[in-house]
This record gives structure tokens, sequence and C-alpha cells, in this order.
């Protein structure tokens, strides 16, 4: 698909907004603007919900939204199913940011119009994008700048109340002097010659007017405190938190020069071995399912290697079992003997005289499934939104663990919300859940899924629509096998001599989304 532009016009053909996603003239698009009503069948085409017209080089495809059209210039040798899904998409955009279809108000909101419409197409093709991300997008919004304009009002602040105080100050001094009765030169003086009266005021009257300028009132001082702009922000910071924020804790200058705490990234744990020999299993998922069922796609990639420190332990033989009955795919490295493998499950080098290399991570044995069975789901989760009819969705989800066998650690779903939504209201969790307003996201947290503890479920009421809650993204690790792959032993190629190794597996979500 090829998209040349998007416009929203009027009935008459008068382009409000128009966007160009490839390079072309200003005359040439006003042209194919100005084309489009005359192509236009009288009433037919108004009464449809979709539908497009063609010429010899273009095709127009466009919707009805009230008084105006949202309309889409592609080559005619683009798709026309993702042309539509497009244009529906474009059609949403719109009402996002103009409460009216006037002309008056599209024309206010053409900047917010072209920012989301640069949001859905890149140079001509469609980005895998939904209405909440491009919200998210447009809106820009950022913590960093909250806490800077804080710290920047505070400053005009406290800015204004000592200019205040110093002119209340001024005032009071002029008071003074003129209940001692001394005033300014420009008053006393009468004329060009002296006088008696201007030979009694003193040469320089102005320093006793000044002078209780220079003394320090007793009381507190109103200037500038330092440290009293991060008091501020360290304020400002707790409202945030106190409204849902997940905001990182304040960090003032004097504890990073002092070494402040550092936070690091929770990983999961692994194995750290001191053997000459070192096997680790790493497996990575793949899923993409239905919000109402049915598998879209899932694929495991597996990958054992093997890791050799002392060169003395550099011809073994790996023993492998495999205990898969689904008919994962398995491969083993080029240099692997292949026969040895098939008969007896033994991982060694085909010229039995060569070691493995030493100090390097080694690719000696691959695995892949990939499936649309449902019942292989490893985590199986389930969302029902279902609106209330006060203007929200009644949200009920819940998970279950198909495969008993596994132990599933650091368990998070990560739910949309619809923005500007606030907080929604959980009355049942199995586990903890974090409302994050910046990200304008539910994140349910699970430490452990295992046989014990194989299901749950989390029901909260939020304003919004059945698809605002749609992708969920769900992430975990194991540290057990998917494909039931694990090492036996190892062995010296010379003797069959068991050596100590150490072996290490992780099974964990490269992508698990529900749309």
């Amino acid at each position: 698909m090829v998209l040349i532009a998007a416009a929203v016009c009027t009935k008459g053909g008068k382009a409000l907004v128009s966007r160009q996603f490839v390079e072309m003239t200003k005359s040439r698009i006003e042209g194919l603007l100005a084309a489009f009503p005359k192509l236009m069948s009288s009433g037919k085409a108004a009464q449809q919900q979709h539908t497009f017209v063609e010429t010899e080089s273009v095709r127009y495809v466009y919707q009805p939204l009230d008084k105006v059209y949202v309309l889409l210039i592609t080559t005619r040798a683009s798709n026309i199913l993702e042309d539509l899904e497009t244009l529906r998409l474009f059609a949403r955009v719109v009402p996002e940011y103009c409460r009216t279809f006037e002309e008056s108000e599209i024309r206010e909101n053409a900047f917010n119009l072209i920012f989301a419409f640069d949001e859905i197409v890149a140079l001509g093709y469609r980005e895998n994008v939904n209405l909440a991300q491009i919200r998210t997008f447009v809106e820009m919004d950022s913590h960093e700048e909250k806490v800077y304009q804080a710290v920047r009002q505070t400053q005009e602040r406290d800015a204004k109340m000592k200019m205040r105080e110093k002119a209340k100050e001024l005032q009071r001094q002029r008071v003074e002097s003129n209940k001692r009765g001394i005033k300014s030169p420009m008053s006393s003086s009468g004329g060009y010659g002296p006088s008696p009266v201007a030979a009694s005021i003193p040469s320089e009257p102005s320093k006793p007017t000044y002078q209780p300028a220079v003394v320090k009132p007793n009381g507190p001082s109103k200037a500038l405190k330092l440290g009293g702009r991060l008091k501020d922000a360290e304020i400002f910071v707790d409202q945030l938190k106190s409204e849902g924020e997940n905001v990182n804790s304040f960090q003032s200058p004097a504890s990073v020069v002092q070494g402040g705490p550092v936070s690091s990234s929770k990983l999961p744990p692994s194995t750290i071995a001191t053997e000459p020999v070192q096997l680790r299993i790493e497996e990575k998922l793949s899923l993409s399912c239905g919000r109402d069922g049915g598998l879209h796609n899932l694929e495991i990639h597996g990958l054992l290697t093997l890791f050799i420190t002392d060169e003395a332990y550099g011809r073994v033989r790996v023993q492998v079992e495999n205990r898969d009955n689904r008919g994962i795919q398995i491969q083993t490295h080029p240099n692997v003997d292949k026969e040895l493998f098939r008969t007896k499950q033994h991982i060694a080098l085909k010229n039995a005289t060569k070691p493995f290399p030493l100090n390097t991570d080694v690719g000696v044995l691959k695995w892949r499934f990939q499936t649309q069975d449902e019942n292989m789901i490893p985590l199986n989760i389930n969302c029902w939104p279902a609106e209330n009819g006060r203007g929200g969705c009644d949200v009920n989800i819940e998970f279950e663990l198909q495969d008993d066998r596994l132990e599933l650690n650091d368990v998070v779903i990560v739910i949309p919300l619809p923005h500007g939504c606030g907080a929604p209201n959980v009355s049942e969790c199995e586990g903890e859940y974090q409302y994050e307003a910046r990200k304008n996201q539910l994140t349910w947290q699970l430490p452990v899924v295992d046989s014990s503890n194989k299901s749950g479920a989390m029901e909260f009421s939020c304003q919004g629509h059945a698809n605002d809650f749609f992708p969920i993204n769900v992430s975990f690790y194991s540290k057990r096998s998917y494909a039931e792959i694990s090492v036996n032993d190892v062995v010296l190629v010379d003797d069959g001599t068991s050596v100590k190794y150490a072996a290490d597996s992780n099974f964990f979500t490269e992508k698990y989304e529900i749309l």
C-alpha cells in the first residue's frame, strides 16, 4: 500500500486539512482534491459507509463524517482492504481531537490532526499503531518537563515575593524620611542662586534617606535559599505519587556527589557457574492470540550452548534427554555428529580428535516449534470487558496455567487504559497491581504461577469502551524448559569418565500479546 495523501474536506471538495506522504507539488495535490467531488455520484456514494472512486492514476477512498469527508488518496495498485482498514483508523482519529465536525473546529485542531496522521503513515506506508498509541505519541507527556515547570514556577514565585518585600521596605523608608522632615534635593531647590533654605540642606541629602536600606531587618530573611527549589520539586513529586504516578525517588545533587542509591533493573536469576564445562538452555516464546479466543501463532526458539574453560575437557560428549512428544523440530550444529545424536541423543564433534573451542559460547543444538493449537499455550489469558451502561466498562481478566510442569516467575500482565480515564476501581485482584497514569496502563504482577497457584482473576471498572483495553502484553520467565530438553551427563570422549558440569535453563517471553 502506498498512501499519497490524507485529507479532511467538505462536501464541496474544500480541503480543511491535508497531509502529503510522498513528494509532490502544491498544484498537484490541489488538482487531485479539486477533482474529488466531480468524481462522486450525487446520492449513492454519500449513503455508503465506505466507498471509493478511481481515476486512471489514483484511487480515492473516503468516508462521510457528518458535514465532512475523511479522504485517502492512494495508488491504484494498493490493496483496497488495507486502504479501508487505514481509513477506519483515520476516521477514529478525527473525532478524537475535534468535538464537532464543523469547519472552524477542524481548522483549530489542524496541527493535532497532522501530528496524528504522521503517526499512522510514514513515507506512504501504514505504521502498526492503534488509537491509544497515537494519543500517547501526540501528547508527548514528559515527567521531566513537569518537574522543570514546577521548579521554574517556584523560582518565579520566590522572585515575586522578594520584589514585594523590597517594595514595602522602600515604602517604609520614604514614610520615615517624610516624618523626619528630610526632603529630596529637587523639592528643596527653588532657583539658581543660593538661598537660606538651600544653604541649610546638606550637600548629599540622599545618603541619610537610603542609609537604612543597608541595615538588615531582624526578622527571618526572605531571600532565595539554596535547596528551596529541590524542596518544592520533592513536594511536586509527592503530589504525583499521591495521584498514582510511578515516579522515581527525587535525588538531590548533594546525594549524587556523595554516592546516592543507584537502582538496578530486576533480572531473572541465573546460575553463575565455576565448573570447567557449562551448558545453557535458552528458549524464547513468541505468541499472538485474539481477544475472542483463537491462537494466531505460537513459536518457540530454543538453543543449547556449550562453554568450556579448561582445555583438558575440550573433547567431551554431552548426553541429552528429549522427552518431547509434540513434534518439535531439532537441528544440530553442522560439525556435530548427527547420526550419533539421532541414535543415542549424544552431542559430540564429527572429528573426535578435535576439541570444542575454549572460552567461547558454541551453539551445538537448536530447536523450533510452531503451532496454532490453543492447548499448547503455557499461560492462557482471558479478558472480558463489558459495558456497564454508565459510559464505562466492567473488566474481568483471568489467567490459567495450562502446562503444570512449568513454574512461571515474575508474571506481569499489562492492560492499556483509555486516555484521561483516571485510576480504575479494582474490586478483586489476586497478587499485586499498579496503576501508571503517565503510561495509561494497569500492571498486574504475580511473583509465581505454578501447579499450586495455576489460576487467578482480577476485576476492575473504568471509563471507556471494550476496544480500549487491548492489546494486552504478558511477560514471565521459567527455569524449566518448554521443550522438555535437558542435559543428563557430560563425559570424556576417550574413557567415558563423567566430568563436572553446570547446566542452566531459562524459558522467557520475547512477545506475548492479546490483540
